[in-house]
C-alpha cells in the first residue's frame, strides 16, 4: 500500500471517529456536499459535457479524446441512494471514460427518502432504455459504486426480466448489494475499516427502502435468480464491511453461469477510486477497469 493511501485511511479515520453514533440530517449532509463540489477537481483541458435530457431524467454526457462513438459508460452514482451530484463525480467520470475509450453518461435518479424504492430503480430502467435508442447496448457498460453498484445489479436484473437487451458489461465498485445487512465483514470488518460505519447502514437501508422487503433482489441484487447477467467485474476493499457483499455476489454470479471476475485489493477504503487524483491505486484500479471493459467489448 503507498504512503499517500496510508495517509488517507488515517485522514478517513479521523473524520469517521468524529461522527461516530450521530447522523446528520440529510438536508445537512447535502449542504455540506454542496460545498465540497467545488474543490473537486475539474476535467482535463478538452473534456466535453452537455447535460441532455434522457426521458425526462437529469444526465450528463461527459467525453474525452479517447471516447469512441460506438462505446457508452453507464455512471449510477452513489451515496446510499440518498445523496450524489455529478460534480461530485466530475474527476471520477472522465478517468473511467479515458480508461474505458468511451463516452460516459452520468445521470441523477431520485433520492431517497423522498423518492424511495423503486424510484432510482425507475429512473435508472428508464435512462437505459433511452440509451439504448442512441447506442447498440451491446456497446453499453453500466459502472457504479457503493449504492450505485447495487442500483446497476438491481437494473441488470430488472431489464432482463422485462426482456431488454442487456448491455454488454457491468463494473460495480464496492457495490452494496444486500440491504437486508447479512454480510458476517458488518461485524468482522467494522474495526478495520477507516470509512465506513456500520452502525449508520440500517437508517440509510430504511430511508431507501420504507418499508419494502430489504431482500427483493432489484433493491438487494445478492438475492433471486443471477442467470443471464452480462460480465461483470467487481472490485472491494479488503478491509471494506461491505467486502462480502462483493464476495458472495461474485459467487453468486458465478453459481448461475454469469462470467464474473472479483478483485479484492489489501487495505483500500470504499470507492477508493474516487480518490484517484490522489491515490495510485486509484488510478491502478481505474485502468484494471478500462482493460476488463475493452477486452469484454471486444468479445464476438
Amino acid at each position: 500500500m503507498s504512503v499517500r493511501a496510508e495517509l488517507l485511511r488515517m485522514a478517513l479515520r479521523l473524520v469517521k471517529h468524529r461522527r461516530k453514533g450521530r447522523r446528520l440530517p440529510i438536508d445537512t449532509i447535502r449542504r455540506r456536499l454542496q460545498l465540497l463540489e467545488y474543490v473537486v477537481p475539474g476535467p482535463p483541458a478538452g473534456t466535453r459535457t452537455e447535460a441532455v435530457d434522457a426521458d425526462g431524467v437529469k444526465a450528463l454526457w461527459i467525453e474525452v479524446a479517447q471516447s469512441r462513438d460506438d462505446v457508452c459508460i453507464l455512471h449510477f452514482h452513489g451515496g446510499g441512494y440518498v445523496i450524489g451530484t455529478a460534480a461530485l463525480y466530475r474527476d471520477f467520470s472522465w478517468r473511467i471514460g479515458r480508461a474505458a475509450q468511451g463516452r460516459v453518461l452520468y445521470f441523477d435518479y431520485r433520492l431517497a427518502p423522498e423518492h424511495p424504492f423503486p424510484a432510482a430503480l425507475d429512473d435508472a430502467v428508464k435512462v437505459y432504455r433511452w440509451l439504448a435508442t442512441q447506442v447498440d447496448p451491446r456497446r453499453i457498460v453500466a459502472i457504479g459504486d457503493s449504492a450505485g453498484g447495487g442500483l446497476v445489479l438491481g437494473t441488470l436484473r430488472r431489464l432482463r426480466d422485462e426482456g431488454t437487451i442487456l448491455p454488454g458489461a457491468a463494473v460495480v465498485i464496492s457495490p452494496w448489494t444486500d440491504l437486508a445487512l447479512t454480510g458476517e465483514s458488518l461485524s468482522s470488518n467494522a474495526a478495520a475499516d477507516p470509512m465506513m460505519d456500520v452502525t449508520a447502514l440500517p437508517a440509510i437501508a430504511d430511508d431507501y427502502l420504507a418499508g419494502a422487503d430489504p431482500r427483493n433482489p432489484y433493491a438487494s441484487p445478492l438475492y433471486g435468480d443471477a442467470s443471464g447477467l452480462p460480465p461483470t467485474l467487481i472490485q472491494v476493499g479488503s478491509d471494506e464491511i461491505l467486502r462480502d457483499d462483493s464476495v458472495r455476489m461474485a459467487a453468486e454470479l458465478k453459481a448461475a453461469g454469469c462470467h464474473a471476475e472479483i478483485e479484492i485489493w489489501p487495505r483500500m477504503p470504499h470507492a477508493w477510486h474516487l480518490y484517484a487524483r490522489i491515490l495510485p491505486e486509484g488510478r491502478t484500479a481505474i485502468e484494471c477497469i478500462g482493460r476488463f471493459v475493452r477486452n469484454t467489448l471486444a468479445q464476438p
